[in-house]
């Protein structure tokens, strides 16, 4: 069964104001379950993460800044919104539906969370809307249980992962693979083990290439236990953020092809939903709701 990470916490942490297109958490589960992609036995409901779990990742003097609404203006700029207790409180389900749905695909072959692929935060800083780095926390702690030696991060998210990059530039265990637009933010990039920045206006055959050439040849040398796959939407083409021209069926195909791609070599994928700000809530839902059915066909 197809296990997807959900909790109510995902919905109303944010002002009125800053809830688009947040609102996607609420509506990509309810378009899943009128069409019958999934029923409600599909989804599971994280608990908050145990401290312990952050601090293996976050330092204590950003997270405890954090957890008590301590972060000056600036950092608070950086991140991008107000800071809460309930958006803080969201973080850790978040980060512990990530770790969950690792565990989850170890059994079933992948699992995924509704949200996640908050990969701009670093571990004493939080940057573009991310407060905590949800691959990062799950990874370390898998490393931690001695679950795994070695993971792979396939980010596909239009904007370079440079938290994740920059908390596993010195980890020899995790191999951090960033595709997104080379002249999109964040204008300082950092080294993940494998950049590869596409440019403005980028179209489906050239997109889509360049992952077929790159995704096998990583699997083959870094031969990971686990994938982390961050499927952002953002590269679509209607995204106001984006500056890619992706369509909306070459994206779906990206997300057949990593599943193809991992499930024939028989490694479990946790997946993240990371960004996506088209100008029609419908076509944000439309193309996240394609990687659970993509994923629900392939696998189940």
């Amino acid at each position: 069964m197809l296990k997807i990470a959900y909790s109510k916490v995902y919905k109303y942490a944010l002002p009125e104001g800053h809830r688009f297109p947040m609102m996607k958490y609420e509506l990509i589960p309810e378009q899943l379950l009128y069409e019958g992609t999934v029923t409600e036995e599909n989804f599971f409901h994280p608990e908050a993460l145990d401290e312990a779990c952050i601090l293996r990742t976050h330092s204590e003097a950003y997270w405890e800044k954090l957890k008590n609404l301590e972060l000056s203006p600036k950092e608070i700029r950086k991140i991008g919104f107000p800071i809460s207790k309930a958006l803080v409180d969201r973080g850790k389900h978040i980060s512990n539906g990530t770790l969950e749905c690792a565990r989850f695909a170890f059994q079933h072959g992948v699992a995924m969370n509704i949200a996640g692929g908050t990969h701009h935060s670093f571990t004493d800083r939080g940057e573009g809307f991310c407060l905590i780095n949800d691959i990062a926390i799950a990874s370390n702690q898998l490393i931690y249980e001695k679950k795994v030696s070695k993971i792979l991060v396939v980010d596909l998210d239009v904007h370079q992962g440079n938290g994740t990059a920059k908390i596993f530039e010195n980890d020899d265990k995790v191999f951090t693979f960033s595709m997104h637009g080379e002249k999109n933010y964040p204008t300082k990039k950092e080294n993940s083990n494998l950049d590869i920045g596409l440019p403005d206006k980028t179209e489906d055959q050239y997109y889509l290439s360049t992952l077929y050439e790159h995704l096998p040849k990583l699997i083959q040398s870094v031969k990971p236990e686990i994938i982390f796959y961050l499927s952002g939407v953002d590269i679509l083409g209607s995204d106001k953020l984006g500056r890619l021209n992706v369509s909306l069926s070459a994206c779906k195909e990206r997300d057949k092809y990593v599943f193809k791609t991992c499930k024939k070599h028989k490694i479990p994928v946790a997946v993240s939903m990371g960004g996506g700000y088209s100008e029609k809530l419908a076509t944000i839902v439309e193309a996240h709701a394609n990687t659970f059915r993509v994923a629900q066909e392939l696998y189940f």
